[in-house]
């Protein structure tokens, strides 16, 4: 029989998700099989699954942790912001509308049954089911229907565990005041707390935990010292993406509104070599960048409205002109076009916009969405590729021709003559060392980095080993109820 326990947060981005992929971790090297497990996630970062669904990219980088393929299962319900008050709703790894946050509201009872349906087959022949919440359990208002945190752990018999963030200050208030506004049934499923991200000697903070303790009458499972190579994993949150400044190599990506799968950036990041700015809305693009990464976009033709409204279109069409090299991924391959229509109206009301025209193809928004893991060569050297699909649009045109990756059955990609603006739908194309380094060369920079997955390998191990220093996880396990 399967156990599991659900780690629900005080707040949102406590970091809930990576101490689920280190405890996925520190449980796989105890000997024990684990599955992760989040029944909604709010993110355009998705990953492709084995089993050609989409879920959130935190719970793939967890399935890694826990030495399994990322499973649609793992995140049954995965919401992506299309607007300020709308996303498109994928459950099951598959799309099953855009909806506005009320009516979300309205139908999220009804995702309940396929949530518990996941974490059922999940539960069948592994020792631990480690859920992850969303937000906070504090959100009564919302607790009405909730599926998210203590509606799930209600449905599905578990205990909870919370974790507080005392870096952002408060934490105090944080988990006392959690209890204090949960009813009585939601506030018995906590069964222990725990503080994150704390700076400095912990010995500190021994009167402030007590004090917890003391109130809360909950246990205390650590306080957990801030995990220094946190920036080595993979970024979740849009928020969390900041810029880094290892080398000379300057690469600049604005950071458009609807940014998907920046995932991408990732092993960029962790370049020695590279400097990676991520450009906020309201700054020009810099002059001196080697290359403007164009990065995926939920919404590609509102993000293309955006990016001429900051005057982008401006500063890429003068960094072409000295030369600058230029790379659009997904959406940003679309935006790099002459003109992007949709007829059906998928992404707003139906029409034809003008791209940046930059390249020359265009694209048609179709409903079908390509999902697919896979591999490629790099034409230019023949190295190896390994990327995912996850995008809606056909793209065609005369650039096509000049396709600068070729896949099992089709060629991939669009290049200008010259070779210095280029496109293509693939993600995850930097994670592959040799492509990278080859790619990298061609702006007249050098690879230093060893091996990008093997890095994050190591650092998923250290993180495990740190938490199996700083808290008391077999009091965890311990906490755990059976499925």
């Amino acid at each position: 029989m399967a156990k599991a326990i659900m780690i629900q947060g005080a707040g949102s981005n406590v970091g809930k998700s990576m101490l689920v992929a280190g405890l996925a971790r520190a449980f796989v090297n105890r000997g024990l099989s684990v599955a992760p497990f989040k029944p909604q996630n709010m993110s355009n970062n998705a990953a492709v699954t084995v089993d050609g669904g989409e879920i959130g990219r935190a719970q793939a980088l967890q399935a890694i942790a826990a030495k399994r393929a990322p499973e649609r299962d793992m995140n049954p319900v995965l919401l992506k912001p299309e607007s300020e008050t709308g996303a498109q709703v994928i459950v099951q790894g598959q799309r099953f509308a855009t909806l506005k946050a009320r009516e979300y509201a309205h139908i999220k009872p009804q995702l309940l049954p396929p949530a518990l349906e996941s974490f059922r087959r999940l539960c069948k022949g592994v020792d631990l089911v480690l859920i992850e919440g969303a937000g906070s359990p504090a959100e009564i208002n919302l607790r009405e229907g909730d599926i998210a945190n203590m509606g799930f752990a209600e449905a599905a018999d578990v205990p909870v565990v919370l974790i507080g963030d005392i870096d952002r200050g408060g934490v105090i208030a944080q988990i006392v005041g959690t209890q204090a506004v949960l009813p009585p049934e939601d506030e018995a499923r906590i069964k222990a707390f725990a503080i994150n991200k704390f700076r400095g000697d912990p010995a500190l903070f021994d009167a402030g935990l007590q004090e917890i303790v003391t109130r809360t009458r909950w246990p205390s499972l650590g306080v957990i010292p801030w995990f220094d190579q946190a920036w080595r994993l993979p970024a979740e949150d849009v928020m969390d993406i900041a810029s880094t400044s290892h080398g000379a190599c300057k690469i600049a990506v604005p950071r458009l509104g609807r940014i998907a799968n920046f995932d991408d950036l990732d092993p960029l990041s962790a370049e020695p070599g590279l400097s990676v700015d991520i450009i906020a809305p309201g700054r020009p693009l810099p002059g001196d960048a080697d290359l403007v990464l164009i990065p995926g976009s939920k919404s590609t033709i509102a993000d293309l409205a955006d990016f001429r409204r900051n005057g982008w279109d401006i500063d890429l069409h003068a960094h072409i002109r000295r030369g600058g090299h230029v790379l659009g991924l997904c959406g940003g391959y679309q935006m790099l076009g002459r003109e992007i229509a949709d007829p059906e109206g998928i992404e707003g009301p139906p029409g034809i916009v003008a791209g940046l025209g930059h390249l020359d193809v265009t694209t048609v928004m179709v409903p079908h969405k390509h999902l697919n893991h896979v591999t490629a060569t790099y034409l230019p050297t023949g190295d190896p590729v390994a990327g995912y699909e996850i995008h809606i649009g056909e793209t065609t045109g005369p650039d096509c021709a000049r396709a600068w990756l070729h896949l099992p059955d089709r060629p991939e990609g669009a290049a200008t003559a010259d070779g210095r603006v280029r496109g293509t739908y693939l993600h995850g194309v930097f994670s592959s060392d040799r492509f990278r380094a080859a790619y990298l060369s061609g702006l007249g920079a050098r690879s230093g980095l060893a091996g990008y997955d093997a890095g994050v390998e190591e650092t998923l191990e250290a993180l495990a080993a740190h938490l199996e220093r700083h808290m008391d996880i077999d009091h965890l396990l311990a906490l755990a109820g059976d499925v």
